[in-house]
C-alpha cells in the first residue's frame, strides 16, 4: 500500500521546516479501504441522534362533529355544528378534508435508533484513518493539502498546550493549512429550508481535525476557529473522521495520539490491547492487482481455452428494397436512379436531352407516317386485300344456297 512506509516525520508546531525526529507507522494507518462499511456504520450512526416527533393525537380530531346522516343531498362525512359562522358545517374528521386528522398519523414511538455492531464501527473507523493518509482521497474529499509537508501530518507534542485561538490559528498555517482555512470561510452559506430559523441558520465545509492526547489547552483554542474540530485519540468517532459517509477528512496527529494509536488498535499480529477481543481487518487480497493475477501462468494454465464464437451470417437482404445492396450487385443502379431523377427536373442537362430525344422520335413518327400510311399501299389496306377474294367466294357460295332454298319452297 502507499501508506505503507516504515516511518513517518515529526515536524515542530512551532517552525514546521524543522523535524522534530520520526515515528513508526501504525499499522491502523494501513487498513484495507472499505468505503461501503464506512457509508452503512455512518447511516445507521447519524440516526441515533434524531429527535422523536410527531403531531398531536387529537389533531384534527377536536371538535363534536358529526354526520347529516341521508336525505341532504350532502355527502355523509362528519360535519362541524354550529351556526352563524363559516365553520359550521364544513366536513371535519377525514384526511381529505381541511382541519381534518392527517393520514397515517406520525408517532413518538417510531424506531428512530439504530444498533450498530460494535465491531464493525471499529473496522470503519480504522478505514477512515487509513484513507486518511493517503493525499489522492483527501483531496478527491475537497481539501487543500497542496501546501501539506506530508500525509498523515504528525506535529510535536507542544500544539497540545497552546491555549489561545490566535496562536492555534497561526500555527495550523504554518503547518500548510491555510488554504483549507480559506476554502472553509469562502464557504459560509445560508442554509435552505427551514432550519435557517431553527438555530442552524449557516452551514460550511468541514476543515481539518486535529487529534490530541491530553487537552492541555487545545480544545479551547481550536473551537472557535471555523471548521476546524478537536478531538482525543481515545475517543475517535465515524461522524468525524468521515463526515457525510465520506471518509478522507484531513487529519491532524499530534505526536502523542500518533504514538498511542497502535495501543489502541495493535497490529496485524497482534490484538488491540485497549479494545478486547478486537483484531484489525484484514484485506481479502493480498496482492490487489487482479489483472496481473489473472494473467499469471498459473491461473492462466488451468484454465479452459477461450471458446470462438459462432460463424454468423448476415442477414438476407432484398435488393429491390434496399439501395447499397441494389448496387453492390448492379454497379451504377444508384447513378442511373439519380440521372432518371435528373431528367424530370426542368433545367437540368438530363433533361434537355430527354426532350431532344422526345422531339426527334417524334418528328421521325410523323415522317414514317406521311410516307407509309396514306393511300392504297398502306400496312392494312395490303393486309385486307389478301381477305378480299375469299370473302367475295364466300358471298357467292351464300346466294347460291338462298337461292336452291328458294327454289325448293316453290
Amino acid at each position: 500500500m502507499a501508506t505503507a512506509r516504515p516511518v513517518v516525520s515529526v515536524y515542530n508546531f512551532e517552525n514546521p521546516s524543522e523535524k522534530a525526529g520520526t515515528i513508526p507507522m501504525p499499522a491502523v494507518l494501513t487498513s484495507p479501504l472499505r468505503p461501503d462499511l464506512v457509508r452503512e456504520v455512518h447511516k445507521n450512526m447519524s440516526k441515533n441522534t434524531r429527535q422523536a416527533y410527531a403531531v398531536k393525537q387529537k389533531a384534527g380530531y377536536d371538535t363534536a362533529a358529526e354526520s347529516w346522516g341521508t336525505g341532504r343531498a350532502v355527502a355523509r362525512i362528519p360535519r362541524a355544528p354550529g351556526g352563524g359562522t363559516h365553520r359550521a358545517g364544513q366536513a371535519t374528521f377525514g384526511n381529505q378534508a381541511r382541519g381534518g386528522g392527517m393520514y397515517n398519523p406520525t408517532t413518538v414511538w417510531r424506531r428512530w435508533h439504530r444498533r450498530v455492531n460494535v465491531t464493525q464501527k471499529r473496522h470503519a473507523v480504522a478505514t477512515a484513518l487509513a484513507a486518511s493518509s493517503l493525499p489522492p482521497l483527501v483531496m478527491a474529499r475537497g481539501h487543500r493539502i497542496g501546501e501539506v509537508a506530508e500525509l498523515p501530518l504528525v506535529v510535536s507534542d507542544g500544539l497540545e498546550s497552546v491555549t489561545k485561538t490566535k496562536e492555534a490559528v497561526e500555527a495550523l498555517k504554518k503547518l500548510g493549512c491555510s488554504q483549507d482555512l480559506q476554502k472553509v470561510l469562502d464557504s459560509k452559506k445560508i442554509r435552505a429550508g427551514q432550519g435557517k430559523a431553527r438555530n442552524r441558520r449557516y452551514r460550511m465545509r468541514c476543515g481539518p481535525l486535529v487529534i490530541y492526547n491530553e487537552d492541555n489547552g487545545i480544545t479551547r483554542a481550536m473551537r472557535n476557529i471555523p471548521g476546524v474540530e478537536a478531538t482525543c485519540v481515545d475517543n475517535l468517532n465515524l461522524l468525524r473522521l468521515a463526515p457525510g459517509g465520506h471518509f478522507g477528512r484531513f487529519l491532524i496527529f499530534t505526536e502523542g495520539a500518533f504514538k498511542k494509536l497502535t495501543e489502541i488498535y495493535g497490529t496485524l499480529a497482534e490484538a488491540a490491547p485497549l479494545k478486547k477481543g478486537y483484531h484489525m481487518p484484514r484485506a481479502a487480497m493480498e496482492n490487489g492487482d487482479l489483472a496481473r493475477i489473472i494473467n499469471s501462468t498459473e491461473v492462466q494454465s488451468v484454465l479452459k481455452p477461450k471458446l470462438e464464437a459462432p460463424k454468423t451470417h448476415d442477414p438476407k437482404r432484398n435488393a429491390l428494397k434496399n439501395k447499397e445492396v441494389m448496387d453492390s450487385l448492379n454497379p451504377g443502379a444508384l447513378k442511373r436512379k439519380a440521372a432518371l431523377q435528373k431528367s424530370s427536373e426542368k433545367g437540368t442537362s438530363e433533361f434537355k436531352e430527354v426532350q431532344d430525344k422526345k422531339n426527334a422520335r417524334q418528328a421521325e413518327s410523323k415522317e414514317h407516317n406521311k410516307q407509309r400510311k396514306k393511300g392504297e399501299d398502306t400496312f392494312y389496306k395490303t393486309l385486307m386485300k389478301a381477305f378480299e377474294a375469299k370473302a367475295a367466294e364466300a358471298a357467292a357460295k351464300k346466294a347460291e344456297e338462298g337461292a336452291e332454298g328458294a327454289e325448293q319452297e316453290e
